[in-house]
């Protein structure tokens, strides 16, 4: 059953290792500005009700200005780190919100079949993330780089976004984390702390992080790969 959910669209970011005049969000990527190719996923999405973007909206004007979103009910100012800007886009949602999903406008190759496998997850087990299994060996290194253990993989995953929760849920973790101080380096960490289990959903490799300019690249390749299936699939 659909319940009303709010997308968080994160892209307050100065993306300091991304090493360009341009930021990662604003960046294009097969013809299209990073953020803008997020926001119309999430747009066309049918379980997202409504989005809100945190950001500059006078530096993000000249960028949107050409595109129309149905969804878009409001932008908000980014705090000073992302877990602040994720709380300010929190507080923007509608009253009518049951879940919301906080996403990284730099993950501007997430497709609607990962937002939707997401978000219905959260709807099962009242929080989910979207991650990826790790296929390699892993090992934990102590300070100086010499290997202490290795890992069992079959329990490693990478975290990536969107990351939804039942509104109430969310809540009561950013603004404990808050009061007591707590920082978090993803969302689902804020209600891990609490108790609260979070399901993981697969999402493979390509729901890459524009991070490093060479990611350019990788996005580039990735969306040739979706152009050839969908073109072999006619």
């Amino acid at each position: 059953m659909h319940k009303f959910t709010s997308a968080v669209i994160l892209a307050a970011g100065h993306g300091a290792r991304f090493a360009s005049d341009v930021k990662k969000q604003y960046v294009s990527v097969g013809g299209i500005p990073a953020i803008v190719r997020c926001l119309q996923i999430f747009d066309a999405c049918p379980l997202i009700d409504e989005m809100i973007l945190v950001g500059d909206m006078e530096e993000m004007r000249e960028v949107l200005t050409p595109y129309s979103f149905d969804k878009l009910a409001a932008v908000t100012a980014g705090g000073k780190t992302r877990q602040e800007s994720a709380l300010r886009g929190f507080d923007a949602i509608s009253s009518k919100a049951k879940y919301v999903a906080i996403h990284d406008a730099a993950r501007c190759l997430v497709t609607d079949e990962m937002i939707e496998n997401t978000v219905r997850a959260a709807y099962q087990y009242r929080a989910a993330a979207a991650a990826e299994k790790v296929v390699d060996t892993v090992k934990r290194a102590d300070a100086e780089g010499f290997v202490q253990e290795t890992l069992d993989r079959e329990y490693i995953w990478l975290m990536k976004t969107p990351q939804v929760f039942q509104c109430d849920i969310y809540r009561v973790a950013a603004y404990m984390a808050k009061k007591e101080k707590v920082v978090a380096t993803d969302d689902s960490m804020l209600c891990e702390r609490l108790g609260f289990r979070v399901k993981l959903i697969e999402c493979g490799p390509e729901n890459i992080k524009l991070t490093h300019p060479e990611d350019l690249q990788r996005a580039a390749a990735i969306l040739e790969m979706r152009k050839r299936k969908e073109e072999e699939s006619i």
